[in-house]
């Protein structure tokens, strides 16, 4: 019989010796304007590091939001055309607003891989659909998923995270909470991320790697070592209008940008430094402290992946992106907060609130740390746009937009402190990458035909500072902000919604974006657009107008606004479907947003309880310190607790001790209809008895937080109450049986 012969697949198309690393490094929320290397207030010693080894950009551009710059990043296309319109949290069904990378637009990181690139990525990872980041997956949008590619994750599926208490994944397992003395994720996944280097380069020397590197900081929660807050006392103590004239004038001196710029005025809508009671200005300035010293403290841990680069001896042939912010600067702290979810779910607060639930917990020094998700006020978010006029959510203007960047890779680039004025945007990353190694961007990726690039390489400015531009025309959109770049000029719609303003517009029910007014900037001449030339060239608005809305129907921008739906609906965000749940007492780690919403919907929780006289610990919780609710048993007594953003905690206690054997506890809330965040009545039952009500006052419509989770029998990550938080996770000491939920 003649043997049949084996016919292996064609191996994987490696790249040649020589072909560069690539470091990709970016960090979260930071703003055009802080980095002292270009003026700002903030110590950088390793973006300053990269800077002057190679070459700087100061009109590098993003999508104005974490999701999207993210899809557009990783995948070289516009972040519509990739189903990024909207934060994956609150996606909808519009094909640019869903969420969800379609195989169309495979990631550079899945096509580096088969030519050979070991990929790693490492930190917040936010393209998950956000029902779909349980242990039970699906995996295929997971970073190792098949649509993704990356070979190794180690990070958070969020828009944000504790850096204290963090969910973390290590590719598809769930980790559990780190609890140990000195814990800090940004150490954390710089430590893996060395890790994986070395066993790169132990392993497989000849091959080149691809690491994406994405810390939570400087997002909220503002979470730090107060050493780090400490190094930045007083340096803000005259307020953020007097910063955002002291970064100007150094901006000009240092020629970061043009002699002739006008420094933008302060909004209507923004408070004034001046304006701020004198009893307030502490725990303004403290918050801007902290920020500072968490921003410098990712910094340094960036220096730390530098500094292995050259003890590995691979420095020399490593092309780093190091990215100063995803975004501008985050004004959703708005007037300051201990609990910055407070914005999301559009939910007004005062000052003197927040003041006096921080003095409850121990006063200043504890913002930062692990009892409070910080956030500073949106005053100095505009200040760390200098000198633009907007920030973080507008797409409009480049204070929402613009970041500084700086690129090295010491084989090839000298080092040049000329820096690039060219415009280009975080879609051109990924056709750099591709430029550097020598490959085309493939047609076909898994059988599947692929759409084009949108982003064009910047290889040709390495060399040559006063190159022409080639990116000639680029979009942007979010929530109904908008703007359109064209061959210098920029037409731009401010949006429905003001960031830094409390709550949602009134007049947002009735907005159309047929019936905004665009404005019209000539770049050329204005680099911070300060002056709206619109009236005096009507032709040219319409033009841009026109090549907007081509834009917008290439891209599945349409229709303008939609990811406004999931803000104005938070019934209808992503959310796992079912309306009736049933766990048992092993079920702990469940995220929040695939979990049941019983702090936001009407609902009956059942649970069968072997209760003793010493039974203690938590029956089940949803979210975290931060915000949550939580029903637990402590010396004989069940206690329940809604913690709306620690502004307002709602504690219901049963009276008199609990029966003893097995026990039927029930919990029914009923949400007020037709209100948002309306208020909810409790009602707690022990075998058919009520034993406790209440009411909550004000509930959370849309989450708790970003990165927590629903546990029974237990609340592994941050606890939701203070009556536990030394005893965390506070696990149930007897056994529970079967828990159901279902919505009423």
């Amino acid at each position: 019989m003649q043997s049949s012969v084996y016919k292996p697949l064609p191996a994987v198309q490696r790249l040649p010796k020589g072909t560069p690393n690539v470091l990709v490094i970016m960090l979260d929320d930071v703003g055009p304007a802080l980095p002292e290397t270009h003026g700002g207030d903030i110590r950088t010693p390793t973006l300053t590091r990269v800077s002057k080894s190679g070459i700087s950009y100061n009109r590098f551009h993003n999508a104005a939001m974490c999701s999207p710059t993210r899809a557009a990043l990783l995948t070289g296309r516009n972040h519509h055309r990739v189903g990024f319109g909207q934060i994956a949290e609150l996606a909808n069904d519009w094909d640019g607003y869903t969420g969800r990378l379609p195989p169309t637009t495979a990631t550079g990181a899945k096509v580096l891989g088969y030519y050979g690139y070991k990929t790693a990525a490492f930190g917040k990872w936010h393209n998950t659909p956000a029902e779909e980041t349980t242990q039970q997956g699906p995996f295929d949008l997971w970073p190792t998923g098949r649509l993704v590619g990356f070979d190794y994750f180690y990070g958070f599926l969020a828009g944000e995270s504790s850096q204290w208490e963090p969910a973390v994944v290590e590719n598809t397992v769930r980790l559990p909470a780190p609890r140990r003395e000195g814990y800090h994720f940004t150490v954390d996944m710089t430590d893996k991320a060395i890790t994986w280097m070395r066993q790169q380069q132990a392993v497989d020397p000849g091959s080149p790697f691809f690491m994406y590197w994405a810390p939570g900081a400087s997002h909220g929660p503002h979470h730090i070592f107060k050493e780090w807050a400490d190094k930045y006392k007083g340096r803000f103590d005259d307020g953020w209008d007097a910063m955002r004239e002291r970064i100007f004038a150094r901006q000009k001196a240092l020629g970061w940008i043009p002699k002739d710029t006008q420094l933008t005025p302060r909004p209507a809508t923004l408070t004034a430094w001046k304006d701020i009671p004198e009893d307030e200005k502490p725990f303004q300035r403290r918050l801007m402290e902290v920020f500072a010293g968490m921003t410098e403290h990712a910094d340094t841990q960036a220096g730390r992946l530098i500094d292995e680069l050259e003890r590995l001896g691979i420095r020399e042939n490593t092309l780093v992106f190091y990215i100063w912010g995803d975004n501008g600067s985050s004004a959703e702290g708005q007037n300051g907060t201990i609990s910055e979810l407070l914005a999301q779910n559009g939910i007004p607060t005062q000052i003197k609130d927040h003041i006096r639930a921080l003095n409850e917990l121990g006063g200043l020094d504890v913002l930062g740390s692990n009892k409070v998700d910080n956030m500073y006020h949106a005053g100095w978010a505009w200040a760390g746009s200098t000198p633009f006029q907007a920030t973080k959510l507008v797409a409009s203007h480049f204070g929402g937009t613009r970041t500084p960047m700086a690129v090295s890779w010491p084989k090839v680039i000298k080092p040049d402190a000329v820096t690039r004025t060219q415009f280009h945007h975080v879609n051109d990353i990924v056709p750099t990458i591709y430029d550097v190694a020598g490959i085309q961007a493939p047609k076909l990726v898994d059988g599947v035909t692929q759409d084009p690039l949108d982003g064009v390489s910047m290889r040709y400015t390495f060399a040559d500072a006063s190159a022409p531009a080639r990116k000639k025309t680029q979009y942007f959109e979010i929530m109904g902000s908008r703007g359109i770049y064209q061959d210098g000029w920029m037409a731009s719609v401010f949006g429905p919604r003001v960031p830094w303003v409390p709550g949602l517009p009134k007049s947002i029910a009735t907005w159309s974006p047929d019936q905004d007014t665009w404005e019209l900037y000539d770049l050329r001449t204005d680099f911070s657009q300060a002056v709206d030339v619109a009236a005096k060239n009507p032709r040219k608005v319409q033009e841009l107008t026109q090549a907007f809305g081509v834009q917008a129907k290439e891209n599945r921008v349409d229709p303008v606004g939609g990811g406004l739906w999931s803000v104005l609906h938070p019934q209808y965000a992503p959310s796992n479907p079912a309306t009736e749940f049933s766990y048992t007492q092993d079920v702990v780690g469940i995220p929040e947003f695939a979990g049941p919403k019983v702090g936001a919907r009407s609902s009956l929780v059942t649970m069968e309880v072997e209760l003793k006289p010493d039974s203690a610990g938590v029956l089940y919780a949803l979210g975290a310190f931060s915000g949550g609710l939580s029903l637990w048993v402590d010396k004989g007594r069940l206690s329940y607790e809604y913690n709306l953003f620690e502004i307002q905690r709602t504690r219901i206690d049963a009276q008199g001790a609990l029966p003893t054997g097995k026990v039927k506890i029930e919990v029914e809330s009923r949400v007020a209809q037709g209100q948002r965040a309306g208020p909810m009545d409790v009602v707690i039952r022990a075998n058919g008895q009520e034993i406790a009500k209440g009411r909550v006052p004000v509930t959370a419509p849309l989450t708790f937080t970003a990165n927590d989770a629903f546990d029974v029998g237990m609340d592994s990550y941050s606890p939701v109450s203070q009556a536990y938080f030394d005893r965390a996770p506070f696990k149930f000491n007897g056994r529970i049986g079967l828990v159901t939920i279902r919505y009423l």
